[in-house]
């Protein structure tokens, strides 16, 4: 049997009366890729914080190469060959490619001044050593997600990592941005790096993946190779029960119109044409920069459109900015959650009460005991616990915030939702249990717009799908006839008889 490259055992860690992690084990061996699942708390990502040297363990050992290591700190880690590549980069946008490469290592000259000419030269020799392409002299901001990931591997790289982990790693990361972060991946595996995957998305791990280690509230549940698991086995090990259809839902009846769109256009969509009715779910899927966020701000007034018209219930709505919207009964949440959809640092009750602060006030003061009691029954019917409502926000699971934005929007009552990405970076518990929620929703009479890029999710959970291509919606099609290869010819203009217009919108 390989002698593991990488070894926890009895990895135990404490906060507070909560027990983060209890007593978990895990191996990894050089040239392999072995995921790491287990539902959004589940204690990944504590244990990789302890291997990046941003927490310590309260006991356990790790193993490297057969000998016990202490890691006290990043540099610990960095020195011991780990390197860790988080959900959320830490990189520094304002910096260049090249100054983010050469963070921590700065080449000097011989009076002690930064050498800016060997530091762009070392940053492309970085860059090539992944066949990467990128000019180190942009400011690292300007770049893609997944361009600043692959600077962040290229740093990793540099630096001769033996072990990297890579967190969510296609989260933001368009079609060919993956492929090309797989492409990567296998050139370190065959170079005999031990890679640490974690992930939510089953087919990745089926595609990428040697070995599976399934975590559970804190817990180890056990270890498997991908061909004597099915993925089935996989959930039924994360959640603890079994899932047969994730997206299973009764047929819905469709009410009247809620919504009418016509001829919208803003700087990268349009025309567009689309309609919501009471009591549907409507998902628009497309290739990443296909307009598909694009819109949805439109509706919602985050962009000025620049023709077309929109009318709710028959009348006309032209927000100038997203409280109008509101006012006009229209929510939104957003792709991303932290950065738009969110107060971090606010309590959870702040962040479910903020877009219905009119209806919970009195002469301009805040009824306190009437604000409590409508957030805490709508953490009820979202399944927050309700002890986590004078928490931070940030103290959540990624799961349980997108909760506390839905939460926010059934406080508010609002007849038109619109939820970009809903499940991005949420466990597969969570994510059926957001799809119970936006069932109910259309049930009681709510129009739906969803934006997703997965697939499978996009068909299982609506009732119709619009197909978007270079800002444009292509196809409308019922959800219970299409395919998923179907829907790919229409977004990749394969079922047109002349090319697309080369798509250029940023997503």
């Amino acid at each position: 049997m390989t002698e593991a490259l990488l070894r926890l055992e009895g990895v135990t860690k404490r906060y507070g009366a909560t027990l983060a992690l209890n007593a978990v084990r895990f191996d990894l061996k050089a040239g392999e890729v072995h995921a790491l699942m287990g539902e959004n708390g589940a204690g990944k990502s504590t244990l990789m914080k302890i291997l990046a040297g941003n927490v310590e363990r309260d006991a356990g050992r790790i193993i490297l190469d057969g000998r016990e290591i202490e890691i006290h700190s990043p540099r610990d880690a960095s020195a011991h060959g780990i390197a860790i590549i988080h959900q959320e980069l830490n990189t520094v946008p304002e910096m260049t490619v090249a100054e983010n490469l050469a963070l921590g290592h700065e080449p000097r000259t011989r009076f002690g001044l930064l050498d800016r000419h060997r530091m762009l030269a070392d940053a492309r020799e970085k860059l090539a050593r992944i066949h990467s392409n990128i000019d180190p002299r942009r400011p690292l901001g300007s770049l893609s997600i997944g361009m600043q990931q692959m600077v962040e591997i290229a740093r990793a790289v540099s630096e001769d990592a033996r072990v990297l982990v890579l967190d969510e790693p296609t989260a933001a990361l368009s079609r060919a941005e993956a492929q090309e972060l797989y492409r990567l991946i296998e050139q370190m595996r065959h170079a005999g790096v031990g890679l640490i995957y974690i992930s939510h998305r089953m087919e990745e791990v089926w595609q990428l993946a040697d070995r599976i280690t399934v975590f559970r509230d804190g817990t180890y549940v056990g270890t498997g190779r991908k061909d004597e698991l099915g993925p089935s086995d996989v959930v039924s090990m994360m959640v603890g029960r079994s899932i047969d259809n994730l997206y299973h839902h009764e047929p819905r009846s469709p009410g009247p119109v809620v919504l009418e769109a016509k001829g919208l256009e803003g700087d990268a969509v349009g025309p567009v044409d689309l309609e919501l009715r009471s009591g549907e779910v409507v998902c628009m899927a497309g290739l990443i920069g296909s307009g598909r966020t694009e819109v949805a701000r439109l509706i919602f007034g985050a962009d000025r459109r620049r023709g077309g018209s929109v009318r709710i219930h028959g009348r006309e709505s032209d927000p100038a900015d997203p409280a109008e919207a509101i006012r006009d009964g229209i929510a939104m949440v957003p792709e991303d959650r932290k950065v738009q959809g969110l107060f971090l640092d606010h309590s959870v009750e702040n962040n479910i009460a903020i877009s219905s602060l009119d209806r919970l006030t009195h002469g301009g003061v805040v009824r306190r005991a009437k604000a409590r009691a409508s957030v805490l029954e709508q953490m009820k019917r979202m399944r927050l616990r309700s002890n986590a409502v004078d928490l931070p926000v940030k103290a959540l699971s990624g799961g349980n915030q997108q909760k506390a934005v839905l939460a926010r929007w059934l406080l508010r009552d609002s007849d038109i939702i619109i939820l970009d990405e809903p499940t991005r970076g949420v466990d597969i518990g969570a994510k059926r249990e957001i799809y119970e929620i936006i069932d109910a929703l259309a049930r009681s009479g709510k129009a739906i717009l969803v934006i997703s890029s997965d697939l499978p999710e996009a068909i299982g959970i609506s009732d119709r799908l619009l197909v978007m291509r270079s800002g444009r919606i292509v196809q409308d099609m019922p959800s219970r006839a299409a395919t998923e290869e179907e829907v790919m010819l229409h977004a990749t203009g394969a079922r047109s008889r002349t090319a697309p217009t080369p798509m250029g919108v940023a997503s």
